[in-house]
């Protein structure tokens, strides 16, 4: 048995076979969905969200509520999101599971006054969270958002960079400074002061936003400056589930990878047998493996939120630069045709080069690494 713990401090146990059972499921209805195909679909014009893979993943399959509370229908905890997050990552599905479920679904879980949006969320409907500091990362103390009160009402000002699928989001949940520090806050994006510019992303799968407020009224989901702890609870789940993700897509590029030297011939010979080629996928073998004991790990400490978050921050630390890695070595070793638009290899690449820097690069999860370790 696998024994894990939500963000709501709910024990739960999963079995071996149950998490097989859930990974076939969804790798299922991936491939009936196209697989990679899904991406293709989509240009810089297009969201990036396949609303239809969603309907049928966050509300028919029920992964919308995966890792919620359980008052709001919530199903598992953080090792159902990790494979789960895994098995997408394998085809880049483009579904907003990261921004909205996991992301927001935690934010919202932890405040413990969301009760309505949380039950809109694990039915599918979409949220973005609009936490990031100017430089993309998890910043209390530079939150781009202030809120003042008018009349009893929290009034939002500021502009919030790199809101994941926040064009395409029903509610926006922002963090804000105010005088007693970084609260929460539900707004809607179509409210009268809220500006929602989506803009071009190198990964077409994963859409972002950027959301100015000027004078948008909002409802209040913390107070006494608590969001901080909460933002920073629901980072650390988020960032092994973009670690899953990270895994599948490294695991899926080296297995096309090796697919194609075993089938490639030069000189008489398939390009496996050559021993340079042979030691490249060596490589990529041991970045695939590093990653899934990163992942693994971070997924065995959620019982504790200090273990957690250290192990979230391993696991960043390394699965970014993995997936970076396989992918571009994936590239390397189709040759030519690796470069060609019509081979799914620069999609893995494209994916990687984004997630490398998505709540943070490496760099700064070994810094805050290092923090944690008092180093």
């Amino acid at each position: 048995m696998t024994t894990v713990t939500d963000m709501a401090g709910e024990v739960t146990e999963a079995s071996a076979s149950e998490l097989e059972d859930l990974r076939e499921t969804v790798r299922s209805v991936c491939a009936d969905a196209g697989g990679i195909a899904a991406v293709r679909g989509l240009d810089e014009h297009s969201p990036g969200i396949d609303a239809g893979l969603w309907d049928t993943l966050g509300r028919q399959v029920g992964l919308a509520a995966l890792g919620l509370p359980e008052s709001a229908g919530g199903i598992g905890g953080l090792a159902e999101i990790a494979v789960v997050c895994e098995e997408l990552g394998r085809t880049l599905a483009p579904v907003p599971l990261l921004s909205s479920t996991v992301l927001a679904g935690q934010v919202l879980a932890g405040c413990g006054t969301a009760a309505g949006p949380l039950a809109e969320l694990a039915e599918g409907r979409v949220h973005a969270a609009a936490v990031a500091a100017p430089d993309g990362v998890w910043r209390p103390d530079a939150v781009p958002v202030a809120v003042t009160w008018q009349g009893g009402n929290a009034v939002l000002d500021g502009t919030a960079p790199f809101v994941l699928d926040g064009a395409d989001a029903e509610t926006l949940v922002v963090a804000a400074t105010g005088p007693d520090g970084v609260d929460l806050f539900l707004a809607d994006p179509r409210a009268p002061g809220v500006s929602v510019l989506r803009v071009p992303t190198l990964d077409l799968s994963r859409g972002q936003a950027v959301v100015t407020f000027s004078g948008a009224r909002a409802h209040a989901l913390t107070a006494g400056g608590e969001g901080a702890e909460v933002v920073t609870r629901a980072l650390d789940t988020a960032l092994v589930a973009l670690a899953a993700e990270q895994l599948g897509g490294a695991q899926a590029a080296l297995d096309m990878t090796v697919a194609h030297v075993r089938d490639r011939t030069q000189f008489g010979r398939t390009i496996g047998s050559f021993q340079a080629v042979k030691h490249t996928c060596a490589d990529m073998l041991l970045q695939v493996e590093s990653a899934r004991s990163a992942v693994v790990r971070a997924v065995r400490a959620a019982g504790s939120p200090e273990a957690l978050a250290e192990a979230a921050a391993v696991a960043q630390s390394w699965c970014g630069e993995a997936f970076t890695f396989v992918a571009a070595e994936c590239v390397q070793l189709h040759g030519g045709m690796g470069f060609t638009w019509e081979h799914d290899a620069h999609l893995y690449f494209r994916r990687a080069q984004s997630d490398a820097v998505l709540l943070g690069g490496a760099a700064h999860h070994r810094e805050r690494l290092a923090g944690l370790l008092g180093w």
